[in-house]
């Protein structure tokens, strides 16, 4: 009878080497990789075709934003839950294992290359919390770490994995190139979460409402945002691609304003009402092609209906003040 893991990938250098290390001892892997607003699964996909490994892609939308409102172990340095979100991950390859009959879960952690999550600490809470941690192996560290079941049962050989610590990649190119693995990308982050724009964002639309949809965090990602007393949020299209997916987003009763006689943005006002179409109509006169000194007519449109004001530019000075 065959042995078989699911592995957490991201698509990473960390996370391509774990599922080799495995894979080399005969053991069955597929892949495992997760999308929410804040991450995707581009670079997971690439890379499992290059590799040529199974790769499972899930929507954690739900079970993500629920923890995300108030995550057990704090937030990093911006509005990235490591912790907390390496537990779900794992919480559900867990369930995924149970699901197939897999023998243990994989992960490309490294112990001690993330101050926050990957601390022996941290690792072992994770591996608890989760509800696994008789079935998560980190090929990576493992000779650092504590056996898991499969190696105690003999499904794994220890003596082949590895004991890498610390911040350093050394270790990991000389591995990939033993393996011939020339293609991975940088280790740069792929969450939006660890982004300090996006974070400002984030916290400012959690501070207001509790009314929120995916789409609300999907709008984070677009153009300028402005937070304008009595109005509320106006987003301000930066180009052609931000004005393409700010109208791909928004909703029926949405505020959506157009320069009438210039070139200029795209400006949507989520839910707006007329109370925020004065300032929606000036932010939009400001980052158009119209005179800055003059008044220019701006389209506005929510609900099927439409209506044409006469609005002159916001000053830099209060723009400033409203940009979040």
């Amino acid at each position: 009878m065959s042995i078989k893991a699911i592995a957490l990938f991201s698509g990473g250098l960390d996370s391509i080497l774990a599922v080799r290390l495995v894979q080399q001892q005969g053991i069955d892997v597929a892949g495992l990789t997760f999308t929410t607003p804040f991450f995707n699964a581009v670079k997971a996909r690439a890379a499992a075709d290059r590799i040529r490994l199974p790769l499972l892609v899930q929507d954690i939308t739900g079970e993500h934003l629920q923890m995300l409102k108030s995550p057990r172990y704090g937030y990093g340095k911006n509005m990235n839950p490591c912790i907390d979100c390496h537990t779900l991950m794992l919480k559900i390859a867990g369930g995924k294992m149970e699901q197939t009959g897999a023998d243990f879960l994989v992960t490309g952690e490294v112990l001690g290359q993330r101050p926050m999550s990957q601390t022996r600490q941290s690792l072992r809470m994770v591996a608890k919390n989760s509800g696994y941690a008789d079935d998560i192996l980190r090929p990576l560290s493992a000779q650092l770490l504590d056996p898991i079941q499969a190696e105690l049962e003999g499904k794994i050989d220890r003596s082949r994995l590895l004991a890498i610590s610390g911040r350093g990649r050394k270790e990991q190119m000389r591995l990939a190139e033993a393996f011939g693995i020339s293609h991975y990308p940088p280790p740069a982050g792929g969450c939006l979460l660890t982004d300090p724009m996006f974070a400002r964002r984030l916290r400012d639309l959690m501070l207001h409402g509790e009314d929120r949809e995916v789409r609300d965090y999907e709008l984070l990602k677009y153009g300028r945002h402005f937070r304008v007393p009595e109005a509320g949020k106006i987003i301000v299209g930066r180009n052609q691609s931000d004005n393409e997916a700010l109208r791909e987003l928004a909703a029926e009763n949405d505020l959506v304003c157009l320069m009438a006689d210039f070139p200029g943005p795209l400006v949507l006002a989520p839910g707006g009402s007329e109370a925020s179409q004065g300032a929606a109509a000036s932010l939009c006169v400001r980052y158009s092609d119209a005179p800055s000194d003059k008044e220019a007519r701006v389209t506005c449109r929510r609900g099927g209906q439409s209506a044409i004001l006469t609005a002159r530019a916001v000053s830099p000075d209060v723009s400033e003040r409203w940009m979040i």
